[in-house]
């Protein structure tokens, strides 16, 4: 049992003061009872616990001994630090070494170990955590330090320090050691302890010596009379007296917040905060202040338009970015909000130049909140001008609002578009590179319709959102853009090519962060339209290379000349010649499989017999709608069947249009073939009829007439193939796809 007494906090507590004082258990009874009451007291620490503000003390204290490289240093550890989770209290380390780099010169705040006496002289108040005084004032804006004092002067309160000892012993209050009023180290403790929380002047009931704790001047008589705090103004607001800047001050670091101050209050008819016009003050500091809280109606409105589209889903992911860039700059708002109540805190805690005014004043805040106000001005504007937008419409958006000569503001906006043209980037990226379209809220300005089958991809599933294209993309460039991921995708799902789109391109995929966004739309000229102009490229020309070596659109495309445009002579005419009878029938005579069978004696007979195989299996015979009176040549035509990948160039309309075509020259080189004939039945009843002169006349007249009329034919046939260019040579054919490739 003893053994367990021996080891008892209060034991141990006991042999520690003996240890520091150097004196015996019965002397060292006062020292003993302010220990206990110290380690039962629940003051809150001093020190706000902020790894920002002591990162940058430490960095302010580098850049003061001219160590801008071991501040840059010292900046780029702690990031990194940042980033790893192997320590858990970063700031108490960070403290630990802004302690350890003070200089040793400075006067410094430690009680030297010649002066232990005196520090326990310090008497605590009895009971301080149950004091209900204690809590009657907030823990995050506490009274400064002359306001303490002077409340502890009027209401006669027990102070710590040297000259309360002897207000509280074990036994109740009792005569002040004469031992420990006097001395050197005394007056230190009591000047280095002052303004910390162990100096605060608590009430405490009951106290006979009040009057008598006050703290008396170092170096003064004993008799000599308590320096007076100065008396600061009112801040209770009743009408008795004006109310003091620092109470305005703290005010308004809550309006600054969207919250409503004790004096400075939200008025929802007006939609601003107003002072109450109750509280006495004066018109300057009630300007002062209403400009002031221009602050707290700008934060609400961006935080009233960020809280109300975070969690819309539908705003999609270009709104999101853009409530997170808002985000970001409220973020950096707050931290200096957090700075301005540390101030307040620092001078409560350490007391305001030991009795001068606070240093936050309200034309401080005016020059501090300066810049701040001016980038809270432009978000609001930029969140009134985006008011119901979304996707590459909002990014329009901020893209216009950035056209301002402010390069500060300039910078900020270029900043926010960078992340809110971030996803927006990650879908171009994804659908040129990738053929895939993931754009679940219709941001992106190219759209899909799923309805339409694959024979339609190329020209129905996808279209251009035109409210969607960003202004800083032009809509050539959009154009482009369409192209290549329906290339991507045509080559995939028509053509059934499974390529890896990286052999494709081989270019980046996709931007690693919205830094990189923001330096791509910056150069729209350069390195975006690079991009793109590479992208659209590589793709054409392996598009063409797949059309062209596994599905032949280069000899189809020769075979619709030979064939639909009359190309192949000798075809034409044996076919002509093979036709006739059966074509000067009338046409409900006519029957498809015996045309079919002369088109194949023609294709046999001549030079299109060397064809491929599967160019000629696409040749057919149509016939045309039956008309009353119409005969064999009104309705024939021949017909080019394509399906597959080579439907997609050679749609129905296309293939119309060849029908067309092909019907008129049919026409002209029937009447040719016609005026053929005619000519060489001229010819051959010429000799006959020169015994008979009288015809000479009329024989004369109908050369003359079968001449201009094959004349005629001709110049038409000549116009068509060279002039309208209906008919193309194989190499101009093989030349513009080489081009277009």
């Amino acid at each position: 049992m003893a053994a367990l007494d021996q080891k008892s906090p209060n034991v141990l507590l006991q042999s520690l003061c003996c240890k520091i004082t150097g004196k015996s258990e019965a002397d060292v009874a006062h020292q003993f009872q302010y220990a206990v009451r110290v380690i039962g007291s629940n003051y809150a620490p001093t020190i706000e616990r902020d790894e920002f503000l002591v990162s940058e003390k430490i960095k302010k204290e580098l850049l003061k001994q001219r160590r801008e490289a071991d501040a840059a240093l010292f900046s780029e550890l702690h990031r990194k630090l940042q980033t790893q989770g192997v320590l858990k209290h970063r700031w108490s380390i960070l403290y630990l070494l802004l302690s350890l780099c003070e200089d040793p010169k400075k006067p410094s705040s430690r009680v030297p170990v010649c002066c232990y006496g005196s520090l326990f002289a310090q008497a605590l108040p009895r009971d301080v955590h149950s004091t209900p005084f204690y809590y009657a004032r907030p823990q995050s804006l506490p009274l400064s330090y002359p306001e303490r004092s002077a409340a502890a002067h009027n209401s006669s309160m027990a102070t710590s320090g040297i000259s309360s000892m002897g207000v509280f012993s074990i036994n109740g209050p009792g005569p002040t050691p004469p031992s420990l009023l006097t001395g050197p180290g005394t007056q230190a403790v009591g000047e280095s302890m002052r303004g910390s929380r162990l100096a605060w002047t608590v009430p405490v009931s009951g106290s006979p010596s009040g009057a008598a704790a006050a703290p008396r001047p170092p170096g003064g008589p004993s008799a000599s009379p308590a320096p007076k705090a100065p008396n600061r103004p009112r801040r209770d607001g009743d009408g008795s007296a004006e109310i003091g800047e620092a109470a305005l001050v703290r005010d308004l670091l809550y309006v600054f917040q969207g919250i409503d101050g004790k004096f400075i209050k939200m008025s929802s008819p007006e939609n601003s905060y107003k002072i109450d016009p109750k509280v006495p003050l004066c018109k300057s500091l009630r300007d002062t202040s209403s400009r002031l809280a221009e602050l707290g109606w700008l934060h609400n409105k961006i935080r009233k338009y960020t809280d109300s589209h975070s969690l819309d889903r539908a705003f999609g992911l270009v709104g999101q970015s853009f409530c997170a860039a808002l985000h970001q700059e409220l973020k950096e708002y707050y931290r200096l909000l957090s700075v301005l109540h540390a101030q307040i805190q620092v001078e409560d805690d350490q007391g305001v130049n030991d009795g001068m005014e606070s240093s936050l004043t309200l034309r401080r805040l005016l020059v501090w909140t300066y810049d701040p106000k001016v980038r809270l001005k432009t978000l609001a504007a930029l969140v009134d001008y985006c008011q119901g937008r979304k996707g590459g419409e909002l990014a329009s958006a901020v893209h216009a609002y950035g056209k301002t000569g402010d390069p500060h503001m300039r910078a900020l906006i270029q900043h926010i578009l960078g992340l809110v043209s971030h996803p927006i980037l990650n879908f171009l990226y994804r659908w040129i590179y990738d053929g895939e379209l993931e754009d679940t809220y219709h941001e992106f300005f190219v759209a899909s319709d799923p309805t339409v089958k694959t024979d339609r991809l190329w020209h129905d599933k996808y279209s251009l959102r035109k409210s969607m294209i960003p202004s800083f993309i032009t809509m050539d460039k959009a154009r482009k853009v369409l192209l290549i991921g329906k290339s991507i995708n045509f080559l995939h799902q028509v053509c059934h090519d499974r390529t890896p789109p990286g052999k494709i391109m081989p270019s980046s995929k996709s931007s690693d962060s919205p830094k990189d966004a923001t330096e791509l739309f910056t150069d729209l000229e350069g390195a975006f339209q690079s991009k793109i102009d590479a992208a659209y490229f590589e793709t054409s020309k392996y598009l063409l290379d797949v059309l062209n070596k596994n599905y032949q659109l280069l000899e189809h495309l020769q075979a619709m000349r030979r064939y639909l445009l009359l190309g192949q002579g000798d075809f034409i005419r044996h076919l002509m010649d093979l036709l006739k009878p059966e074509l000067v029938r009338a046409a409900t005579t006519l029957y498809q499989h015996n045309l079919t069978g002369i088109l194949e004696t023609a294709v046999r007979a001549t030079n299109a017999q060397f064809d491929s195989p599967e160019i000629l299996k696409r040749l057919d015979v149509r016939l045309l709608e039956v008309s009353p009176g119409d005969t064999g040549w009104d309705v024939f035509s021949l017909d080019y069947h394509v399906d597959g990948p080579i439907a997609t160039v050679f749609t129905r309309e296309c293939m119309s249009h060849y029908l067309r075509v092909f019907n008129f020259l049919w026409r002209a080189k029937r009447m040719e073939y016609i005026l053929t004939d005619i000519w060489k039945g001229q010819m051959c009843n010429a000799k006959l009829l020169k015994s008979m002169p009288e015809l000479s006349g009329v024989l004369h007249q109908c050369h003359v007439l079968a001449s201009e009329m094959v004349h005629f034919i001709h110049q038409m046939q000549y116009y068509i193939t060279f002039e309208v260019r209906v008919s193309i040579s194989p190499e101009d054919i093989e030349c513009g796809i080489s081009c277009v490739a």
